[in-house]
This record gives C-alpha cells, structure tokens and sequence, in this order.
C-alpha cells in the first residue's frame, strides 16, 4: 500500500478518478466498490474516504468529468454547425455515440443515486448547461415559444433520444434485424420538430 505522502491530493484525486475510468471502459460500475477502488490506487479506503467524502461522491466525481468530456464534444458540435436544426440532429447523434463509445460511465450517469443527499451544485450546473445547449437550439428554432414550452420540449426531445440511445447501447430493440438507433433518433426527432 502506497503511503499517505506519496502522492498529493490533487494527484490522488486525479489518479483515482482515471483508475474508476478505466475500471468502466470495460466493466459496469455494480462491480466496483471503495475497497476495489483503493486497491486499484494502492491506498486504503479511509484515505479515499477523506479526499472525496464518501463512495458516493467519489463516483459523482467520475461523473461529472464523464459529463465534461460529452460538454466538449457537444460543444465542438455546435461551434461548427450554424443551422439550429442540424445542430440538433448533430447533438442527438453526438448523445448516441458517446453512450456507445463509453457504455459503463454513461451507465453510471443514470444509474447513479444520491441516496437522499443534495445533488452538489457543482454537478447540477453541468446538468443545467447539457440541458441549455437543447434548449438555446430549440429558442433559434421558435423564438416565439413561451420558456415553459421550450423547456417542455427539450426535455421530451432529451427523453425521447435518451429512450433509444439506452435500447441501442443495450441492445434490447427486440428485433430479428439490426435496429439503427441513430436512424430511430432521426425518425423521432424529425416527427416532432414538424410540429415544433
């Protein structure tokens, strides 16, 4: 077991978090525990206990920069794409592909449970600004809407890709060919934007 000087906190905290990373590029995070962790880090649990809180927020820590890294790519989506309804075509897509490409932490996100606690602000300002790039793209759509009825529309929009993305990743469309998911995002997305 590595010693507590070892390493600083910033450079536990971050050894840590990649360590939880690559555990998830491979196997779900119902296989993963403190223990498992501290000994992925060479510390024991106690130690990680006091740099992140609790079990809990540790993995709320993995998530928050599994959010950061989907922000990134969302972002570059938009700082290339001019045409509001193409950049959301493009968000969707995005959405898709990351929960593909990193099926484990994107698990986690929705799988995560606060067990009662407050959501740290920290974590609900991600959240707030993934939800903001869909809603900013559907007030370039309808800037005539009402902020309720774009809110309201972004989050069935959100359901509706979420809803596919969670079948395609698992693999659960129950179909005796392949299902494209992102053909089903594009189907869902383009019936309802005719009528937004």
């Amino acid at each position: 077991m590595a010693r507590r000087n070892d390493h600083t906190r910033e450079e536990l905290t971050e050894l840590t978090l990649s360590e939880v990373k690559k555990f998830l590029a491979d196997k779900p995070h119902h296989e993963l525990s403190l223990r498992k962790i501290a000994n992925l880090v060479g510390y024991v649990p106690s130690t990680l206990v006091n740099i992140f809180g609790n079990y809990n927020l540790l993995l709320l820590h993995v998530i928050a920069e599994t959010l950061d890294e989907l922000a990134e790519q969302a972002k570059d989506i938009l700082a290339n794409e001019t045409e509001a309804k193409e950049a959301l075509y493009k968000l969707a897509y995005c959405y898709h592909d990351f929960a593909h490409a990193n099926r484990y932490r994107w698990q986690l996100i929705f799988d995560h449970n606060m067990n009662g606690e407050d959501l740290p602000k920290w974590q609900a300002q991600r959240i707030d600004n993934m939800t903001g790039m869909l809603e900013g793209l559907l007030k370039q759509l309808s800037p005539n809407r009402e902020k309720s009825e774009i809110l309201e529309a972004s989050r069935v929009l959100w359901a509706g890709v979420h809803g596919v993305t969670l079948l395609s990743v698992d693999d659960k469309f129950f179909a005796a060919e392949p299902i494209d998911g992102k053909k089903l995002i594009s189907n869902l997305m383009s019936r309802y934007l005719i009528d937004w």
